[in-house]
């Protein structure tokens, strides 16, 4: 069980590690020897940063994430509301990642558009990590498919027609990471597990952004919400995922992680969709209140909560057969976790676009266009919680429209006021203009029900849980539950005490 802890307790070898790593030489990109200027423009108001495609407006195909969830590393779902087109290419470099989806278990339509994902880990466990090579999409199997569309820049360096470094098992980056694996891919750029031997052969995660210059930018806005939050929580006590250093590589920016195991997303996956018990939800949910509520009050929002973005320090587990379902279920060793994919984060006095979040997880104040900060991602994670409690997404849509309707078959009405405040053309007479008796009108009816009737009983720990949803789903982002609270929730009570 894990409890965060406000005193910050002594460093152990590991955290050592990092903290040597994290302070060691970094090298420089001669284009960006004026850091300084990055800096300057950090806060501003004008500076262009994308929104979260990891899911925005139109869903696209998935692949499956062997392991990175880069959302750290993203998830795509690009999207066609788009308000500044200068801001498109940002989107995309946090969209990146397709996913396969099961459709008998789990469906995440993904709006057609844009279809650039990149997988959901930051990595996973060295254990687990080597029992699915083979289900990695490998760097040498990439080099020999785009062989004939290479750009040759220099005798050992080659990057294929789309900007990827060609790459394979044994390369050395930097004189110092030695390539192991690949972990995802995407539009963005790749993903790939390295041993770092300069800290005695650990292994990381970098993350090699393509060489194109609007995937460079948006590393640069990633690299910058980073190095802030390393700043801030050198011991990474609220649990966002570390950045270990950045460094150019022939024109590939490249960032090195902390090597984390499976996404929650994809260990449901893997356990056949099986929720979580209600005391791994507990242990999970107060960790990621926790980190949420440390971006919060730092001015950040994270703006793309999802599973897939929450990674577990490690992923090993026991299997037990599950005498209720007839079957093998996989439980947790530890349930630690750390939120990862702070691409698309956007401080309080930045820009912020029109559209944010994976359409699952989306606040009703951004599919209403009412402007949105820091209770969207509490909405984000009343969604992530219900989906730990049952196994799958409620909000199982890629249509807005169909997506309110939904929410008010599950929550009820909407407010009047929020309503008349849209200029979205989805209501009439201040009512969601919605056909109960068409085809999508008779999917939602089948699909969704009240809240409290998705219960699977009636106990305290079930209902408090329930409680906290409800309060997090709230329509009004001014009533919704500030984190703050959620903290004190009777449902952390055994944790609290």
């Amino acid at each position: 069980m894990y409890l965060f802890e406000q005193r910050i307790p002594a460093p152990n070898i590991q955290q050592q590690k990092l903290w040597e790593m994290r302070h060691s030489k970094q090298s420089h990109c001669p284009e960006w020897d004026d850091r300084r200027s990055w800096d300057q423009r950090k806060h501003s108001s004008s500076r262009k940063r994308r929104r979260r495609s990891h899911s925005s407006g139109q869903e696209s195909k998935h692949y499956k994430p062997s392991r990175i969830s880069e959302s750290h590393y993203l998830d795509d779902r690009a999207i066609n509301e788009r308000d500044h087109h200068d801001r498109r290419y940002v989107e995309e470099y946090r969209n990146d990642f397709c996913e396969v989806y099961d459709h008998r278990h789990y469906h995440r339509d993904y709006e057609k558009s844009h279809h650039h994902h990149y997988s959901k880990s930051s990595g996973r466990s060295r254990k687990s990590s080597h029992k699915r090579k083979h289900k990695r999409h490998h760097c040498s199997s990439h080099q020999s498919h785009s062989k004939s569309h290479r750009r040759k820049r220099s005798r050992s360096v080659e990057d294929d027609e789309e900007g990827h470094l060609i790459c394979e098992s044994g390369d050395v980056l930097r004189a110092r990471y030695e390539i192991v694996a690949t972990l995802g891919e995407g539009a963005f750029g790749k993903v790939v597990e390295c041993i770092d031997h300069d800290m005695r052969g650990m292994h990381v995660a970098v993350k090699i952004v393509k060489n194109v210059g609007r995937y460079r930018e948006a590393a640069r806005s990633e690299i910058q919400v980073l190095e802030h939050l390393n700043n801030m929580d050198p011991s990474s006590n609220f649990r966002c995922v570390q950045m270990l250093e950045w460094f150019d590589h022939h024109g590939h920016v490249c960032i090195v992680f902390e090597l984390l195991g499976l996404s929650t997303y994809d260990f449901i996956k893997e356990n056949s969709f099986l929720p979580f018990h209600i005391n791994d939800i507990r242990n999970m949910a107060y960790q990621i209140c926790q980190s949420i509520n440390f971006l919060h009050h730092n001015k950040l929002t994270h703006t793309d909560l999802k599973p897939e973005n929450i990674l577990f320090v490690e992923s090993d587990y026991i299997v037990k057969y599950n005498a209720k379902m007839k079957r093998d279920e996989r439980t947790l060793k530890n349930t630690d976790i750390k939120v990862v994919d702070f691409g698309s984060a956007t401080f309080d006095d930045e820009h912020h676009s029109t559209l944010v979040s994976t359409r699952h997880y989306r606040a009703p104040e951004v599919i209403l266009a009412l402007g949105w900060s820091q209770p969207c991602d509490v909405w984000s994670i009343g969604c992530i919680l219900i989906e730990y409690y049952l196994g799958f997404t409620v909000f199982q849509t890629h249509d807005s429209k169909e997506h309110l309707a939904m929410m008010e078959r599950i929550l009820g009405p909407l407010p009047t006021h929020m309503i008349k405040k849209s200029r979205k053309h989805y209501f009439h007479h201040d009512q969601l203009d919605w056909d109960e008796h068409s085809s999508a009108g008779r999917y939602v009816r089948r699909r969704c029900k009240p809240l409290k009737e998705f219960m699977h009983c009636q106990d305290t720990d079930h209902q408090s849980l329930f409680d906290l949803v409800r309060r997090m789903l709230e329509y009004d982002p001014a009533k919704r539950i500030t984190l703050d609270e959620a903290l004190q929730h009777p449902f952390f009570d055994p944790l609290n005490k």
